[in-house]
């Protein structure tokens, strides 16, 4: 096991004539290719391994290199932010076997790693993960490899390295051992040099001992992937077989249809779009890493001497359950093989090979596959997409080294096929597919799939019912902004330190948008993949904050609940405790609900009951903030709130009607949420929330004794304010909900004269008290009489007779400037009276009765 060595007496080192080398590493999700392979080819001085396909399986190559026997063995990589179970287990197998393949085993393992990765920790989650694919000896025979693309310096190299904890961390465990190769310099021969030397030195340390393999293991690695070799081969045949009998059914007298109609059904990211495109050998469906299907898409083309038509639907994640899954999809999901009637004559699901058909994906597939009736399977065909991931290996041992695939295509009654994304203008793929279809359909009894009519017909009655619902939701929200603005011209309250808590459950976006708003990654990454999430599970509450000029915003993260849980005692006191975090106590908590899944039962009871304990009067400070917004695409947000159903559109209601769309991939607008945050604040009077019970005791002396002395105290005051704000904003909502309520004209209602001035513009400084008491009782009796006796009050009650105009209003979007009078609403930006004539007074009915004492 040791190393052949010949000493040089004269410089006293040791230099070895064979070097044994494993190369590891990973890739991104972006597509962009590994520099594993060239970092061999280097190191060999050859272009040995292939660089314009993947490796799918380990393979050695050996080279004379500065009088040196060098072996390298170049590995299958794998995805940076995917777990290992995400990892085909045939790769798995390969990257295990590399050890074996130089015996009596490796001297260094060379984990590559380009610079300017970020190296975020699910990055080394996987990392991690992976490297248990060997034993703990590994980080002993480790060298890190950060490869370049151009001349760097060693400065700039070590201050990219130091850039990220993880990174750091990874490279202590290998003893600080590194080396920066330039892969685009392949001339230069001294950096292959160095890095030998490095080798050398290393193997040196460790007493010439090379990484220790064991044979028996080695053994049964190779028996297990000829076993998996054997059952490909006879499950390769037996559908070559099968495929001779149904030809044999066409060329017998059963005439294919000529127009074949086809849907794709399958997980997102699943290169669905894209097959769809190579299909119909067009780009007509919207396809890329961030491109998303938000409703189905139907096209037509000619191939091959037939009609084509092509139903695209809206993928789902690949480890949701359907119950993850939001109402929109679902119902796009289940409706897109009404699109193409009387039905089509394959389903194509589609599966991409460069990801594990684990039981997540496995459970996810069957549950999204149940929107339609069992019947689906008989007209169902997997479409293997990413056919490049599979390399030298062929697609029948991909599915017999997995389970899961195994159910899937003998669900399918073994019709399956392989399309490669990187290849386009291959059209023999596509013709092939055609005629697997062509055979699938003359082999089944009914000519093509019907979907349940009935459940077509509930599916487009709930439709309709949810996009009143949506268009009755955003009419009330502008409504309602258009009153606020109109109540609290010129009497906006200036916050100059904004204090946040943000809330919901795990994996809803919370750290990311809190990143977003203070522009920095204090919180933690938030490309978490949802197995990372409980081995990353925070669970106290973190706070941070920023300060720029004149303004400055600190926001509290609480720790969210798992969808699967009762809520638990000590989340709730973290959100306790998440309050007086922001001392004397935030101005918003913002309720994150993520649009890419849906809002369940579970999640309308946790938010309750993690905010019960603050009384009913948090409501009025908080927030719903939506995020992933671009899973949305074109859709409006009030689509998902309508779609989502009652628990939504009440914790919605709850909030005010107040909310705000987060995207992650766009630029946020920090404007527009600190704009609806100080609306608010000045709507709760200036006052950031506070637990009854948390009162100052001299506050409380305080109002006592003015109790005492006169018949309304301050806060009975403001409470009769607010009844007043929340009576017409109830209004509004009333009429938007009864649009068969008959229309309230102000010229024929008496109540408008009756409803008073809060204001306390006094005549003269004597008269001022008198002047607000007298306001204040016509008030009383407005809120007594009037208001309690009418249901449609004054004003309010025109809105109906107005919608049609309150709907040609311009909503022009708030321009995102860093200045801070720009999230402070000013005359000049607000509506003006004239676009709300007949619907509030245009006299400011709450103004700032605090300028006046008692």
């Amino acid at each position: 096991m040791g190393t052949r060595v010949n000493e040089r007496a004269s410089s006293g080192t040791e230099r070895s004539l064979e070097l044994r080398i494993v190369l590891v590493g990973g890739e991104e999700l972006t597509g962009q290719s590994s520099t594993i392979s060239e970092t061999g080819n280097i190191i060999l001085g050859q272009r040995i391994f292939e660089t314009d396909r993947r490796t799918a399986q380990s393979v050695v190559r050996q080279q004379e290199v500065h009088s040196r026997r060098v072996t390298v063995v170049n590995t299958p990589h794998w995805f940076w932010h995917y777990p290992r179970e995400n990892t085909p287990y045939l790769d798995q197998m390969e990257i295990q076997n590399s050890v074996h393949l130089c015996p009596p085993g490796p001297h260094a393992f060379l984990l590559i790693i380009p610079i300017g990765v970020p190296f975020i920790p699910v990055m080394k989650l996987s990392l991690m993960e992976h490297l248990q694919l060997f034993h703990k000896e590994f980080f002993k025979h480790t060298i890190m490899v950060f490869t370049v693309e151009k001349s760097r310096t060693n400065r700039f190299v070590e201050d990219e390295i130091s850039f990220w904890p993880d990174l750091l961390w990874v490279l202590q465990q290998c003893g600080n051992r590194k080396h920066a190769l330039n892969i685009r310099d392949q001339q230069d021969g001294t950096q292959v040099q160095t890095l030998l030397e490095k080798i050398e030195a290393m193997v040196v340390e460790n007493a010439g001992r090379v990484y220790s393999v064991d044979a028996a293991e080695g053994r049964a690695l190779t028996e297990k992937m000829e076993t998996i070799a054997e059952r490909a081969s006879k499950r390769f045949f037996e559908v070559q077989r099968r495929r001779r009998e149904l030809r044999a059914l066409i060329q017998g007298g059963t005439i294919p249809p000529r127009h074949l109609r086809l849907v794709l059904v399958g997980a997102q990211w699943s290169a669905k779009s894209s097959a769809g495109n190579i299909i119909l050998k067009k780009q007509v469906f919207s396809a890329g890493h961030r491109k998303k299907t938000d409703t189905c898409e139907i096209s037509h083309s000619m191939v091959a001497n037939r009609q084509l038509t092509v139903v695209d639907s809206p993928g789902w994640m690949y480890n949701h359950t359907l119950q993850d899954t939001n109402e929109m999809d679902r119902q796009e999901i289940a409706g897109s093989v009404h699109l193409c009637p009387p039905g089509p004559h394959a389903v194509l699901l589609v599966v991409g090979l460069s990801s594990a058909f684990n039981a997540s994906y496995q459970r996810a597939l069957q549950e999204h596959m149940s929107l339609f009736t069992e019947d689906v399977w008989k007209h169902t065909m997997v479409l293997f997409t990413r056919g490049d991931w599979l390399g030298s290996k062929t697609v029948e041992e991909r599915i017999e080294s997995e389970e899961g695939l195994q159910w899937l295509v003998e669900k399918c009654g073994n019709m399956y096929h392989v399309l490669d994304n990187t290849n386009q203008l291959h059209e023999t793929q596509v013709t092939e597919l055609l005629e697997k279809i062509e055979e699938m359909w003359a082999g089944k009894e009914e000519p093509h799939y019907e979907g349940d009519l009935s459940s077509e017909e509930q599916m487009e009655a709930r439709r309709e019912a949810q996009l009143k619902t949506a268009k009755r939701i955003q009419k009330t929200t502008q409504i309602q902004s258009r009153i606020l603005k109109e109540l609290f011209r010129g009497e906006w309250r200036r916050i100059t330190e904004v204090k946040l808590v943000l809330i919901g459950r795990k994996g809803s976006g919370k750290s990311m948008a809190a990143n977003r708003m203070l522009s920095t990654d204090q919180f933690g990454p938030f490309l978490m993949k949802k197995e990372f999430q409980n081995q990353t599970r925070t669970m106290v509450s973190v706070k941070h904050q920023k300060s720029m000029e004149e303004f400055s915003i600190s926001a509290v993260e609480t720790p969210g609940w798992l969808a699967d849980e009762e809520t638990p005692d000590w989340l709730k006191k973290e959100v306790l405790r998440s309050v007086s975090m922001c001392a004397p106590g935030p101005h918003a908590f913002l309720l994150v609900v993520p649009v890419s899944k849906a809002f369940t039962e579970a999640d309308a009871k946790a938010v309750v009951e993690l905010l019960e304990p603050l009384g009913e009067r948090v409501w009025r400070h908080c927030l719903v903030l939506f995020t992933w917004a671009d899973w949305l695409s074109g859709r409006n947000i009030e689509d998902y709130i309508g779609a989502e159903g009652e628990k939504l559109q009440r914790l919605v209601e709850k909030c005010g009607n107040r909310y705000q769309v987060f995207s992650s991939t766009r630029g946020f607008n920090n404007v527009d949420l600190l704009r609806k945050i100080n609306i608010m604040f000045t709507r709760n009077n200036g006052c950031c929330f506070t637990p009854e019970n948390n009162q100052p005791k001299k506050q409380k002396l305080s109002l006592f004794r003015r109790a005492k002395q006169q018949e309304l105290t301050e806060e009975e005051w403001n409470r009769r304010e607010q009844e007043l704000v929340d009576r017409m904003l109830e209004a509004v909502t009333r009429e938007v909900q009864e649009p068969t309520n008959p229309p309230v004209k102000v010229a024929n209602s008496i109540d408008l004269a009756f409803i008073p001035s809060m204001g306390g513009d006094a005549p003269s400084e004597v008269s001022s008290t008198l002047w607000a008491h007298r306001n204040r009782a016509r008030v009383d009796e407005w809120l007594r009489f009037r208001a309690a006796n009418s249901e449609v009050t004054s004003g309010i009650g025109s809105m109906s007779a107005s919608a049609s105009h309150v709907e040609s209003l311009d909503v022009n979007p708030l321009a995102d400037h860093h200045q801070m009078e720009d999230f402070f609403p000013e005359e000049d930006q607000m509506v003006s009276d004239s676009g709300l004539h007949g619907i509030i007074p245009t006299d400011s009915i709450l103004l700032n009765y605090r300028r006046h004492s008692f």
